[in-house]
């Protein structure tokens, strides 16, 4: 296609070749000269064409040179269109997901405001855990400090050579009556050394003015002392001995046999309990004894001797089944603990009463309970299983009533009637009339 600028250029040529046929030359009375540029002509096609073929070079020039601007200028329009539209493509989501987008970063600045809520809570947290480890930090150099003061007390008294404030008494025997046969008329800790025991050991002897002496193998008052132990621990004993016996142990299975099968002297037992109203009983029993290990620390006696207590190691009729009675004797029972079950029940006597005793299915007298502040208490209280184990002696109170006190001791039979102001030949046995 022929450019508008070709068209004008072609006018010139046109215009000479008509001037130069023609020969025209106006005068100046029928001419006026508007620019001087066209010398003596007037502007008439002649007089043009003589100014285009003189200026037309110069023209030319510019007007190729503007020309190629303006192709220049559409080649950029071009680009430019083209560049737009594909911005616009590429960038400007369409009106259909538009929408989405400011939902997407207003949900993302609800994330990451949520996100700085919780750790200013972090740091708020953070901030009152640094304080309580603050004020434990203070009442900790509070205690260092006491300690640091005790210590120097300590260290003061210990410049003296120590002492032993807990008082053993000298004699020694084979038991505490051998003890009080010797002389001793003081209660008290004594060593003792049964005739087939290895070597002494320490116990509390309970001696009266008549010369009985007793021997403490168990002790319950205030509940400082865990009776729920393993098999080693009531083999060797627990606890601790006091001069006074204030306090709370078991001399040890080990130990009881030893003193009751030392010789063919037979030896009693006595149970005294206190209830929480201040009352006070007792029972006692003939020829007892225990077993070695091998025999599981049997329990054996001869007969009930007496006692206001009643015979509650001969069984006890709860009234649940006909045959409680039988299954609640403890004469000949082996000793189970938690960790070694020899009782007759299908599941564990020991471990259901927290405690070592000579378990039947499971029993009827049982002082190494549960020990129950008050005395009364009941299934729930013992427990999601419901078992009576508290420190109980069913025929002198109910299997829900625990006792305050109690001491089992062991003495010589014979002495047993000087204790008692009866003649041991005439004690009723189990099964008399």
């Amino acid at each position: 296609m022929k450019t508008k600028f070709s068209i004008w250029l072609s006018l010139p040529i046109f215009l000479l070749s008509a001037c130069k046929t023609y020969a025209v030359i106006p005068t100046l009375d029928n001419c006026c000269i508007l620019d001087e540029r066209f010398g003596s002509f007037c502007p008439t096609t002649c007089g043009i064409v003589d100014f285009l073929n003189k200026y037309q070079p110069d023209v030319d020039h510019k007007l190729r040179i503007l020309e190629q601007t303006l192709q220049q200028i559409s080649n950029s329009s071009d680009l430019t269109e083209q560049l737009i539209r594909r911005i616009q493509e590429e960038r400007i989501p369409s009106p259909s997901t538009q929408p989405n987008v400011i939902p997407g970063f207003t949900q993302k600045s609800r994330e990451i405001i949520d996100e700085i809520i919780r750790y200013e809570n972090t740091i708020v947290n953070h901030e009152s855990t640094i304080q309580e480890l603050s004020n434990i930090l203070i009442l900790n150099n509070n205690k260092i400090q006491l300690l640091k003061q005790k210590t120097a007390q300590l260290e003061a008294q210990c410049q003296q050579p120590c002492r032993d404030t807990v008082q053993i008494q000298e004699l020694t025997g084979r038991d505490c009556q051998d003890i009080a046969n010797k002389g001793a008329r003081q209660s008290g800790l004594y060593f003792i050394k049964p005739l087939k025991a290895k070597e002494q050991f320490l116990v509390y002897c309970e001696i009266d003015s008549l010369g009985n002496g007793w021997t403490v193998i168990q002790r319950r008052l205030d509940g400082s002392e865990d009776f729920k132990k393993n098999w080693v621990q009531y083999k060797e004993g627990f606890g601790h001995l006091s001069p006074n016996d204030k306090t709370e142990f078991w001399l040890g299975n080990e130990k009881i046999h030893a003193i009751t099968t030392q010789t063919t002297i037979p030896y009693a037992l006595r149970i005294d309990l206190e209830d929480w109203s201040g009352q006070s009983s007792h029972a006692d029993y003939a020829h007892f004894k225990l077993g070695n290990e091998e025999d599981k620390y049997r329990l054996i006696y001869t007969f009930f001797v007496g006692g206001d207590a009643g015979d509650a190691f001969d069984g006890f009729d709860f009234g649940d089944d006909a045959s409680d009675k039988y299954f609640t004797s403890h004469n000949g029972m082996h000793f189970s603990t938690f960790d070694r079950d020899n009782d007759k029940f299908d599941g564990n006597c020991a471990e259901q009463d927290g405690s070592g005793w000579w378990m039947n299915r499971c029993h009827a007298g049982h002082l190494n309970g549960k020990y129950y502040k008050g005395g009364s208490y009941t299934e729930k209280d013992s427990g999601p299983n419901g078992y009576d184990n508290g420190i109980i002696w069913a025929t002198w109170r109910s299997r829900w009533y625990s006792m305050k006190k109690t001491a089992m001791k062991i003495i010589p039979f014979s002495r047993l009637a000087v204790v008692t102001g009866q003649q041991t030949g005439g004690i009723k046995q189990v099964g008399d009339v």
